[in-house]
């Protein structure tokens, strides 16, 4: 049964940096040489707890001017040390000695003889400082861990996080790691890829009241900016269908509200471009035309969820390739539906180049049994239903129940203004966004600088990738699953280049 929900939508409706402180002896040869008192040094050699930490078997000496360097050595010897270099070498270092006791010497023993020599101004351990701030080039960064945000959505219940029961394909083992993701956006001060613009071209979406179309009540008005409609020109570009309502959803529903489910770059903007018809149905000179106009008028990112026959070439479609090519040109990103035909052979516009064909996965982690793969495949991401039959795959059990669908608030049945969590939604219409919005986070993340190119973007994508089945398994699922958390975390590695 369908999940149906009115808005507001009700209960049915994730160094210690040691250096050794010699010059710490200058600092102590203010003290007396009787500052460090027996009773001390002979709590730290008996392992209790000492005033500070110090080199094993090391002390640091000063002596008065008048002391020689051959007078040094021979107090070294006398108290059962050896002195750190020659006579001449002693001399270079002028009136501080750094001592190693003889196996078997003791600590307190030996200070207690230097303290007592003639020319010997003070004698103590070498000290241990711990950094409090550590400036080196050589040294590795520190990785701080993201905080995972976890929105308030409730889903199908009634308590803040019930989103998490239904979106596996956002949080959980096979998922693209969504609220680490939204940790690391969090902590770069761009919540939910704030100011990147998602252009969406599909069926339309629920953004505005009109006539009888409503606003989901997954989304508010300022998240959008202007459209348009290439199926029915001069009218707004609103759902006619409930497919490009839950693709922008999964994009950018609104987070961290008492209701509904959550989207995976939540503060982007989306731009509603109508290119399929009430049947899901459009024409390549439709969507050509949408790809420019999405791309004349800023976008960022543009989401094709959609797919022509596996026969259609390049022959067929050239105004299809060539606005393609017009995006490519001018550094959007495009990203679409690698297909559901169980087949080797990618169709367009997934195929064409530069564009990132994404194939699909299920709730465990395999090929879904519907997903196209082979050699065009870039990755896959969660988009449901039953595993692909690969033997020797672990992540394959297509013996078992089917794994879930993914769910999205978006339209009932042919109704334009009634909202739920309908059921039926898989393939890899559902997989294409979570990738779109996974490089709106990377842009408004900066991990990539400020203005990546699609290259920069497909690579890193591909390089944070996490790999499923085996080596030999690339033809089949690309890099691997999309990983938003590991894309947008600034301490990943990844060679991409950003245009300036």
């Amino acid at each position: 049964m369908p999940r149906t929900m009115t808005p507001p939508l009700t209960r049915n409706s994730h160094i210690t940096a040691r250096f050794v402180a010699r010059s710490i002896a200058l600092l102590l040869a203010a003290c007396a040489s009787a500052s460090l008192a027996p009773a001390a040094i002979a709590h730290a050699e008996t392992g209790a707890a000492a005033p500070a930490p110090y080199v094993p078997g090391q002390l640091v000496v000063g002596y008065t001017g008048a002391t020689s360097a051959r007078a040094q050595v021979a107090s070294a010897h006398a108290a059962g040390a050896e002195s750190e270099g020659d006579a001449e070498e002693a001399a270079a270092n002028g009136s501080v000695r750094v001592l190693h006791l003889r196996r078997g010497a003791s600590m307190q023993g030996a200070l207690a003889r230097l303290r007592a020599m003639r020319g010997v101004s003070f004698a103590v351990p070498d000290y241990v400082a711990h950094a409090t701030a550590l400036n080196q080039p050589s040294a590795p960064t520190p990785t701080i861990e993201p905080t995972p945000f976890i929105p308030a959505n409730v889903g199908e219940s009634t308590t803040p996080g019930g989103w998490q029961a239904l979106q596996w394909n956002f949080t959980g083992p096979e998922s693209v790691e969504a609220p680490l993701a939204w940790g690391n956006l969090i902590a770069d001060h761009a919540e939910g890829g704030r100011g990147v613009l998602v252009a969406v071209l599909d069926t339309g979406i629920a953004y505005r009241d009109w006539k009888h179309f409503k606003r989901s009540p997954g989304f508010r008005a300022s998240q959008f900016v202007r459209g348009r409609d290439f199926v029915n020109p001069g009218q707004p570009p609103v759902d006619h269908n409930g497919h490009g309502t839950f693709v922008a959803g999964e994009i950018a529903e609104e987070t961290n509200v008492r209701y509904g489910l959550t989207g995976l770059a939540y503060n982007a903007r989306l731009m509603p471009v109508r290119v399929l018809d009430s049947a899901g149905e459009g024409d390549a000179l439709t969507i050509a035309q949408g790809i420019r106009y999405a791309v004349d008028h800023h976008a960022q990112i543009i989401n094709l969820s959609l797919e022509f026959p596996a026969a259609i070439s390049a022959a067929d479609v050239p105004e299809l390739t060539q606005a393609l090519r017009y995006a490519d040109e001018r550094h959007v990103l495009v990203v679409a539906a690698a297909g559901n035909d169980s087949d080797e052979a990618i169709p367009y516009p997934a195929r064409a180049p530069g564009v990132v064909a994404v194939g699909a996965t299920t709730e465990h982690g395999c090929l879904a049994d519907y997903s196209n793969f082979g050699h065009h495949i870039a990755l896959v991401a969660p988009g449901g239903g039953p595993d692909a039959d690969l033997p020797g795959d672990p992540g394959c059990h297509p013996e078992q129940a089917p794994g879930r669908d993914v769910f999205q608030v978006t339209l009932l049945g042919s109704s334009t203004d009634r909202f739920g969590l309908p059921s039926g939604y898989e393939g890899t219409s559902m997989a294409t966004p979570e990738v779109a919005a996974s490089a709106a986070l990377m842009i408004a993340s900066g991990v990539l600088g400020k203005h990546p190119t699609p290259e920069a973007i497909l690579a890193r994508l591909k390089a944070t990738a996490r790999p499923l089945g085996d080596a030999a398994d690339r033809y089949v699922y690309g890099a691997g699953l999309l990983d938003a958390a590991a894309a947008t975390a600034q301490t990943t590695p990844v060679s991409s280049a950003s245009r300036r």
